[in-house]
C-alpha cells in the first residue's frame, strides 16, 4: 500500500513536470513566433528600407548644409538647426512607416487596410529605387570628399601669402619705423581676411625686402605668394609701391604705386589689402570688408607715435624697447584719445613690463587695465581689444580662466591668428595643462612657420616635463632656422645639463663668455658653472656684474646676490660671503618695496635668509613665494623647488626630501636629474638612501623617455 502511495506520488510530481514544461515550451514557441512576426512584420511595412533611406536623404542633407551655408554666410545656426531637425526626423520617419501605407487611394492607417488593398511589392520596388539612387549620390560625394583634402591644401596654397619686409627709401633713414609700420599694418589687415593664409612678420622679419631666390623663400615659409614694397615719405607726402609675386615662377600678378598725404595713407593700406584679396580670388566677407575699410585714428601725428611705438615693441626684447614702446603709444592715445588701436598695443606693452618684473608697479598694471578697457569700450568687436584684455587678465590678474575666454573670443575674430594662439598655449602652460600648451604652440608655426622664439618655447615646456631628447629637437629645428642666433646653443647645453650630462653641456658652454646681456643664457651658465663647482668662474663674474655701472637691479636678476654669496662661501671666503648676503638682503628688502612681487624677489630672499642663518624666516619667506605663484603652476614648480633648496641648506632635511619627492610626482619639475647629481645644495642629503633614491628613480625616468 505504501508503495502504491509513493509511486502514485511519483507519477503525479512527473505528470507537473511534464505539464510545466509543455508550457514553458509553449510559451518560448509563442515568443519566437511573435518576434519573428514582428520582424517579417517591419520588413513587410518598409520599416527597414525607410531607416535607410531617412539615413542616406539626412546626411546628404547635413553635408549640404555644412558646406554652402558658410558659403552664402548663413549663420552657423542655421546649420546646426538642420542637424537637430534631421536627428529628430528619424523616429518620426519609422513610426509613420509602421502605422501608415501607400494603397491606389493615397496613404492610409495600416490598421484601416482591408486584405489586397496595399501596395507592398511595387512599394518596395520603389523604395529599393530610391534607395539605389539615394546611395550613388551619397557614395560619389563621399568619394569626392575623400579626394577634396589634397585639392583644398592646394585651394589654401593658392591663397597664401608672406609680406616680406618693406624697404625704406626714404632720405631721412630714421623713418624705417614708417616703412616697418606700414608692412605691418598691411599684414594685419590680410590677416584679418580668412580665405587668406597669412604668414606673421615674426616669421618674414628675417628675410630682405628684394630677396634673390625667391622660390626658395615661398618654399620656406609655406606660401605661393610673396608681397614686396617700398615706402618714401618726405614731409606729409608718402610714396609706397607695392607689387605681388607668384613665388614658384617669380611671375608678377599685380603691382601698384600710390601717392597719398599722410593723413590719407590708411585708405591706401585698405586699398592693397583688398586688392591682394580680389588678385587671389579670395571672397570677403561683409564683416570683413568693414573691417578693411576702418580707419583707427584721423590724427596723422597720433598715427605716427603709434607707428613708432610698434617698432619699438617690435625689437629685441628688453625694458628699454619696452618703455620706448609704451611712451610712444602713451603719446599716440593722447593726442587721439579715441585711438583704440593704440590703447591695446599700450596695454600689452605696459602688461609685459609690469609681468616681467622690469617694472612691477601698481601704477604699470592699473596703466595696463586702463588701456585694455579703454580699447574694449572703444572697439568691442576688434581682435586687437580681445587680445588685450586676455593679456590683461593673464599677465596682471593671474586670472587664467578669464583669460582664455577673452583669448577665445580673440580667436573667433581672426582663428588663425598666431599671437592669438601663442597667448593660449603660454596661458594653458601657467594652468599645468602641458599637453594642450604644446598642441597651440605646434598650431601656431603653422601661420609663424620661421619664428623661432615659439620653437625654443617648446623647448623650454619640454625640459622640464623630462622629455629632454624632444625638447632638443626643437632646439636644432630652430638653430637650422637661425644658426647665427647666439641664444639657442646655450639651450640645447641645457638639455644636456637635464641629463646630468655635463660633459656634453661643457662642449657648448665652456668657451662661452659671460652673457649677462641675455638673462636665460646667462641663468644657463650660472647652473651649469654651480653644478661644475667652478666657484672662482661665479664670484669673478657676479662681482664685474653686480659692480659695474650700468648695472640697474630688477625681479628677473635678483637672484644674483645669493648666487654671488654662496659661491663665497663655498669657495672658503666667509667674511666676503657675509658682507654679499647682508649687502644683498637690504637692497632686495628695498627693492621688493618699490617694485612689488612676482615670486622671484622673496625666494631670492629666503636664499639670503638662509645664508645668514636665519632659517625659520627662510623658510617663511620661501613658502610666501610659492603662495605669490597663485594659479600659475609652471612657475610655482620653480618656487618649490627652492624651498626644498632652503630647508636642505638650513639642515631641514625631512622638509627637503619631503619637498622632493612631492615633486618628483608633479607634471613638471625644474629639480632636474643634473642637480639631483651635483648641485652642491644637497650636500647634506648625499648619504642618505632617500635621496640616493630620488637619483636612481630620476636616471630610470630619463632612460625611459630617451628610448621612446
Amino acid at each position: 500500500m505504501r508503495a502504491f502511495k509513493n509511486c502514485s506520488l511519483t507519477l503525479s510530481k512527473t505528470r507537473s513536470s511534464v505539464s510545466l514544461e509543455t508550457l514553458q515550451k509553449d510559451e518560448y514557441l509563442r515568443t519566437e513566433m511573435s518576434q519573428r512576426n514582428f520582424f517579417a512584420e517591419l520588413k513587410r511595412r518598409h520599416v527597414y528600407k525607410v531607416a535607410v533611406a531617412y539615413a542616406v536623404v539626412g546626411w546628404l542633407l547635413i553635408q549640404f548644409a555644412t558646406s554652402t551655408f558658410p558659403v552664402l554666410e548663413i549663420p552657423t545656426w542655421a546649420t546646426r538647426l538642420v542637424i537637430v531637425l534631421v536627428a529628430l526626423g528619424f523616429p518620426i520617419a519609422l513610426i509613420f512607416a509602421w502605422a501608415f501605407e501607400l494603397t491606389p487611394d493615397g496613404i492610409k492607417r495600416t490598421e484601416d487596410l482591408a486584405p489586397g488593398e496595399s501596395l507592398p511589392r511595387k512599394t518596395g520596388r520603389n523604395l529599393t529605387a530610391a534607395i539605389t539612387a539615394l546611395g550613388v549620390i551619397a557614395a560619389g560625394l563621399l568619394a569626392f570628399q575623400l579626394f577634396q583634402p589634397s585639392a583644398g591644401k592646394a585651394a589654401d596654397l593658392e591663397k597664401s601669402i608672406a609680406v616680406l619686409p618693406f624697404q625704406n627709401l626714404s632720405d631721412d633713414k630714421a623713418n624705417t619705423y614708417f616703412a616697418s609700420g606700414i608692412q605691418d599694418e598691411i599684414l594685419t589687415r590680410l590677416a584679418k581676411i580668412g580665405a587668406l593664409k597669412v604668414i606673421s612678420r615674426t616669421s618674414t622679419k628675417q628675410y630682405e625686402s628684394k630677396p634673390g631666390n625667391i622660390r626658395e623663400v615661398g618654399q620656406q615659409l609655406g606660401v605661393a605668394n610673396l608681397l614686396q614694397g617700398s615706402v618714401q615719405r618726405a614731409g606729409d607726402v608718402v610714396r609706397i609701391n607695392v607689387q605681388l609675386i607668384r613665388a614658384a615662377t617669380d611671375e608678377h600678378i599685380w603691382a601698384e604705386s600710390y601717392n597719398r598725404k599722410l593723413d590719407d595713407i590708411f585708405a591706401v593700406e585698405s586699398e592693397v589689402a583688398g586688392a591682394i584679396a580680389a588678385a587671389l580670388k579670395a571672397k570677403l566677407t561683409g564683416e570683413e570688408q568693414q573691417v578693411l575699410a576702418m580707419r583707427p585714428t584721423n590724427n596723422p601725428a597720433a598715427y605716427d607715435a603709434y607707428l613708432r611705438g610698434l617698432f619699438a615693441k617690435n625689437q629685441s626684447f628688453g625694458p628699454e624697447n619696452l618703455a620706448a614702446a609704451s611712451q610712444a603709444f602713451a603719446e599716440a592715445v593722447k593726442l587721439d584719445p579715441n585711438f583704440a588701436l593704440a590703447w591695446a598695443h599700450a596695454s600689452m606693452v605696459d602688461g609685459l613690463l609690469y609681468f616681467q618684473a622690469f617694472d612691477h608697479t601698481t601704477e604699470r598694471l592699473v596703466a595696463a587695465q586702463r588701456g585694455a578697457e579703454t580699447a574694449m569700450r572703444l572697439a568691442p568687436g576688434s581682435v586687437e581689444a580681445w587680445l588685450a584684455k586676455g593679456y590683461y587678465l593673464y599677465r596682471g590678474k593671474g586670472d587664467y580662466a578669464a583669460a582664455l575666454t577673452a583669448l577665445e573670443e580673440a580667436g573667433k575674430r581672426s582663428p588663425n591668428n598666431p599671437e592669438v594662439l601663442h597667448a593660449r598655449a603660454a596661458v594653458e602652460r601657467r594652468r599645468g595643462n602641458y599637453e594642450k600648451s604644446n598642441q597651440l604652440m605646434e598650431r601656431s608655426l603653422e601661420r609663424d612657420p620661421r619664428n623661432v622664439s615659439v620653437m625654443t618655447g617648446l623647448g623650454d615646456t619640454l625640459l622640464p616635463m623630462r622629455r629632454t631628447a624632444e625638447a632638443r629637437k626643437w632646439y636644432d629645428r630652430a638653430l637650422s632656422i637661425n644658426p647665427a642666433d647666439a641664444s639657442i646653443p646655450p639651450l640645447k647645453a641645457q638639455s644636456y645639463v637635464y641629463e646630468g650630462n655635463l660633459d656634453a653641456a661643457g662642449q657648448i658652454l665652456d668657451p662661452l663668455p659671460p652673457q649677462f646681456t641675455s638673462a636665460t643664457t646667462f641663468a644657463i651658465q650660472l647652473e651649469y658653472r654651480n653644478l661644475r663647482h667652478d666657484w672662482s668662474w661665479l664670484i669673478e663674474t657676479l662681482k664685474a656684474i653686480l659692480g659695474s655701472p650700468g648695472f640697474e637691479l630688477n625681479g628677473w636678476v635678483s637672484w644674483l646676490y645669493p648666487e654671488l654669496a654662496w659661491a663665497q662661501r663655498r669657495a672658503g671666503d666667509e667674511a666676503g660671503a657675509q658682507q654679499t648676503f647682508k649687502e644683498g638682503h637690504e637692497k632686495l628688502t628695498a627693492l621688493r618695496s618699490r617694485l612689488g612681487d612676482n615670486g622671484y624677489i622673496t625666494a631670492s630672499l629666503a636664499t639670503l635668509e638662509a645664508g645668514l642663518g636665519h632659517c625659520d624666516a627662510a623658510m617663511l619667506e620661501a613658502n610666501k613665494s610659492v603662495t605669490a605663484a597663485g594659479e600659475d603652476h609652471f612657475v610655482r614648480a620653480l618656487l618649490v623647488g627652492n624651498v626644498a633648496t632652503v630647508a636642505a641648506l638650513c639642515g631641514r632635511n625631512e622638509e627637503a626630501l619631503t619637498t622632493l619627492n612631492r615633486l618628483a610626482l608633479e607634471p613638471v619639475s625644474f629639480v632636474h636629474l643634473g642637480k639631483l647629481r651635483s648641485g652642491p645644495e644637497w650636500n647634506n642629503l648625499r648619504s642618505d638612501p632617500r635621496f640616493q633614491k630620488l637619483i636612481t628613480d630620476a636616471e630610470a625616468a630619463m632612460k625611459a623617455q630617451a628610448n621612446k
